[in-house]
């Protein structure tokens, strides 16, 4: 079967390893090299650093619409479009194109957390169990028919990182599967159902900002939904930001009248803080302009005490 694919991010880069060994890759194609870094070095995305290790042809076209790309798919001719996170929605004329119709492995379970950020929503709704699910293209945002989907447990010190590992491992364990089913005609899908549908929106600096009167499980969930990239935060008394990157929900917080986002302990390395339910313990963090440090570290510098009292609003 020829086959193109089209993604971006790392949790493409291991479905399209499993793709090349199972189909004739005819071409890979990817968003556009961007400045990284302090020095703004122009940086390839990870699907075309793991296309020229596969020796695939790259692609990285600045529209997909009209009739340059057009052009391409037709001299490319695939007969399946395997999508995973390419970051720009197809038009029409290219969901039609092929003879198996382009399909999608999106991270969560269907019809839960359609667009943008499914993993980091999921974290952040405390949900338990999230997984990968390969469906068909439509011109909605997300919401073609389901095939299958591949369930994939979330721990208690999970966070962004180690669930999406945990997915793009599971997408690309589903890629061989998929192809099976296309080539020996078993091949299924179930429109999605609205019922349990929900949108995954894209984080914005506001999603990162901690709000101490939120419970101490609900700021675990946000701090792990966004570590280790791109981290949430609060400010110092100083209106300093502090990134915080990672925390537990704290089994010794007691009673007192401490006001929500106060430090009300430093003891043992740990910045405990009140929560408007329970108590957070901060474990590793970074502060504006700063390295990224334990909490300890943070402690012996003086750059929080007991009684400072953190904000999600600058001074």
């Amino acid at each position: 079967m020829k086959t193109l694919f089209m993604g971006t991010p790392d949790f493409a880069a291991e479905a399209l390893t499993a793709l090349s060994k199972c189909t004739e890759v005819v071409g890979v194609v990817t968003q556009g090299d961007k400045p990284k870094g302090r020095g703004y070095t122009l940086t390839p995305p990870p699907v075309k650093v793991r296309a020229a290790e596969l020796g695939l042809d790259v692609y990285q076209p600045d529209k997909i619409r009209g009739e340059e790309f057009a052009s391409l798919i037709d001299t490319l001719s695939p007969e399946l479009i395997l999508v995973a996170a390419y970051g720009k929605i197809l038009p029409e004329n290219i969901l039609s194109y092929p003879k198996y119709g382009c399909i999608n492995i999106h991270a969560s379970l269907l019809p839960k957390y359609r667009g943008a950020a499914p993993i980091q929503r999921a974290i952040m709704e405390g949900e338990r169990v999230t997984g990968v699910t390969f469906m068909y293209m439509d011109k909605g945002l997300d919401t073609g028919d389901m095939i299958f989907s591949k369930s994939v447990p979330i721990g208690d010190e999970d966070d962004f990182g180690t669930v999406h590992d945990k997915l793009a491992a599971a997408g690309a364990e589903g890629v061989p599967l998929l192809i099976r089913q296309i080539e020996d005609g078993t091949l299924t899908h179930t429109p999605q159902p609205d019922d349990g549908a929900s949108y995954a929106a894209k984080i914005e600096n506001a999603d990162m900002a901690l709000d101490f009167s939120k419970s101490a499980f609900e700021i675990s969930c946000k701090v792990r939904a966004l570590s280790p990239v791109p981290l949430s935060f609060t400010h110092t008394k100083d209106g300093k930001r502090l990134k915080v990157i990672s925390c537990k929900v704290s089994e010794e917080c007691g009673g007192g009248s401490a006001a929500h986002g106060e430090v009300i302990s430093t003891k043992g390395g740990v910045i405990r803080v009140r929560c408007g339910e329970g108590c957070i313990d901060i474990l590793s963090c970074q502060p504006e302009g700063g390295r990224r440090m334990s909490s300890a570290d943070l402690i012996n510098g003086r750059r929080i005490a007991v009684g400072d009292i953190l904000t999600n609003d600058a001074v």
